[in-house]
């Protein structure tokens, strides 16, 4: 019964639904009925009628950024650790993707292998693997939010496990959110400053570094520090060599 209250008010309140259903209706008609329309089965749909289609700039550029950066690297083998789902289903078409994460996703494709993994523990033997990614996802290590015990500081343990599995001439691609003022917005997140992450991978040789704004332009590749200007929530993308 709330359903179906829930269900008639956002009709009632969005009067281009009802005007479209009618119409659809009368021309529907004159083309055969070749669906029933039925109320027990309206799904009401009332935000996305705009100008542009909308899209979460980080994950969107972020990931088109990474499967660029493999488009040139050509790894045997690709190894992920909790980035995003869509990330390595649809790179593992081009590359064999195993994909790590502390709650296993049961997701099955050919190409593609999903384990389970704790970030602070990591299932290999150092200097073992070649082409790693670890994207928007170091920021909640820690925190508890996906069910990891709390730890202050299970990020810098989560980056010692990245660096310490890389092999040499490895290539690591890491992303995560920036800001001109680093800060925690507990339990969602941290946000780095540029300078923390070149501090936290000094041992290692930075590539590239690209910078997803947070409210206007694309991504912006081979950016500098200074392009973050005053930036709260930007999203960094890091490519580190590993040299020695």
């Amino acid at each position: 019964m709330k359903a179906f209250i829930k269900k008639l008010i956002r009709i009632l309140f969005s009067p281009f639904i009802l005007k479209d259903y009618f119409s659809y209706k009368k021309l529907d008609s004159i083309s055969g009925d070749r669906f029933a329309v039925r109320f027990r089965d309206f799904y009401p749909q009332i935000r996305d009628k705009t100008i542009q289609t909308g899209f979460d700039r980080h994950y969107i550029y972020h990931t088109a950024w990474a499967a660029r950066i493999l488009a040139i690297t050509k790894p045997a083998k690709h190894i992920d650790i909790s980035s995003s789902l869509y990330f390595s289903a649809i790179t593992s078409a081009f590359i064999p993707i195993d994909f790590y994460d502390y709650r296993p996703a049961n997701l099955k494709l050919d190409n593609l292998t999903t384990k389970k993994a704790d970030l602070m523990s990591l299932p290999f033997v150092e200097n073992s693997i070649n082409s790693i990614s670890c994207m928007h996802t170091i920021e909640h290590v820690g925190l508890g939010r996906y069910g990891d015990p709390i730890d202050p500081n299970g990020d810098i343990k989560a980056i010692s496990e990245l660096k310490r599995v890389l092999a040499i001439n490895g290539s690591l691609l890491f992303v995560t959110p920036i800001g001109k003022v680093p800060k925690i917005e507990f339990n969602a997140h941290r946000i780095y400053s540029h300078e923390q992450v070149l501090s936290i991978f000094n041992d290692l040789e930075l590539r590239e570094f690209a910078l997803i704004k947070e409210h206007d332009g694309s991504i912006i590749r081979n950016a500098s520090s200074e392009d973050i200007g005053e930036e709260s929530y930007a999203c960094g993308c890091f490519w580190f060599i590993k040299k020695i």
